[in-house]
């Protein structure tokens, strides 16, 4: 069996091609007329690819794991699907995730994506905004266009999935954006475990679902699988909370601890302000809530979090939810590839160094 990182790797190319295939790198007018319609007077192609096209393929082009549209096919592929079929609907879960970050980066002041400058860095905030609610809807040309013959049951469910998850995610960001503002000081681990469902663990679970939908799965098969997803998206959230900590990819490109220079309550955090003596959780909160630039001070923070045995909370907390939804799916599915395939790709996910 091919490992999982070979198996992201043979997919990325492969999504990035049906990505193209739903928004091009050029916008033509053939292509608006095939989306929008008729113009009702003249088409401006120049500019929208200057300032629609151009700023969301430099973006993905930076790259990026691809791991939910790798979900969404493993997912239809354990209950019986068509990988092909799958493969084809992965914008609509891929060009979501990365306009949700887009919009992210501007909302977390953030000056650095993958290794260069933001997009509303590069181009302004409102190409980015605007941008990154474009990546929203595009996709959705694959349900009203229906280019790939989904029936008319698929489509409905396709986009009842769609409407509610989008809902949650914004919430989900509210959540967090409130917390490291430091507007509220007793964040619970509970309802920090439901904002990362919010805000990480439903898109994951939408690709699944998704997935399962493309393949026919049972209600059954559809839930489970959803579930299984959305714990394996928090887990990935707390790991990445975890290596934004101690990570090497952060130390080449976003910079180490940019979690605590905008005040984040992640799940390391509540539990250092738990479990830290007063002095220490007393100089914890100012730190979060100064917003330090000084790498020294984030740093002061990141240890005071080490010293209260956060980080193997975490991990413990990630591996626990995920094995916990791993025993309720398995049953449910026939022993395949695919099925081979979900499990490694959880513990993948949840123990990445990168």
């Amino acid at each position: 069996m091919a490992s999982i990182e070979d198996y992201l790797k043979k997919i990325v190319p492969l999504v990035d091609k049906e990505i193209e295939a739903v928004f091009p790198r050029k916008i033509t007018a053939e292509w608006l007329e095939y989306v929008l319609g008729k113009p009702d007077f003249a088409f401006d192609t120049e500019t929208l690819t200057k300032s629609a096209a151009e700023p969301i393929w430099e973006y993905l082009d930076r790259g990026g794991k691809r791991w939910r549209p790798a979900l969404a096919i493993l997912a239809c592929e354990a209950v019986g699907g068509s990988k092909e079929l799958a493969l084809k609907m992965t914008p609509l879960v891929e060009l979501i995730h990365n306009g949700t970050i887009m919009v992210d980066d501007i909302e977390d002041n953030s000056e650095t994506r993958r290794g260069k400058p933001c997009t509303h860095i590069k181009y302004g905030n409102d190409i980015a905004i605007n941008d990154g609610n474009l990546m929203y809807f595009a996709p959705l040309t694959l349900l009203y266009k229906n280019p790939h013959n989904l029936s008319a049951v698929q489509i409905k469910k396709i986009y009842e999935l769609y409407s509610a998850e989008m809902i949650k995610v914004s919430f989900g960001q509210a959540m967090d954006i409130w917390w490291h503002k430091g507007e509220k000081q007793n964040v619970s681990e509970q309802e920090y475990l439901q904002m990362c469902v919010y805000k990480t663990g439903v898109l994951a679970r939408f690709a699944a679902k998704l997935g399962a939908i493309t393949g026919n799965a049972t209600q059954e098969q559809e839930d489970a699988l959803g579930k299984f997803a959305e714990t394996v998206g928090v887990s990935f959230q707390i790991q990445d909370d975890i290596l934004n900590l101690v990570g090497e990819e952060f130390q080449k490109g976003k910079g180490v601890g940019e979690d605590i220079h905008e005040g984040k309550r992640t799940i390391m955090v509540l539990h250092a302000l738990k479990n830290a003596g007063e002095k220490e959780k007393k100089r914890l909160i100012e730190i979060l809530n100064s917003h330090p630039e000084s790498q020294k001070t984030i740093r002061a923070a990141i240890e005071i979090i080490k010293k209260t045995g956060a980080i193997d909370y975490a991990r413990e907390k990630a591996r626990a939810i995920v094995k916990e939804a791993w025993e309720k799916l398995e049953p449910k599915l026939s022993e395949s590839e695919a099925k081979k395939m979900l499990k490694e790709f959880a513990d993948y996910l949840i123990e990445r160094k990168i």
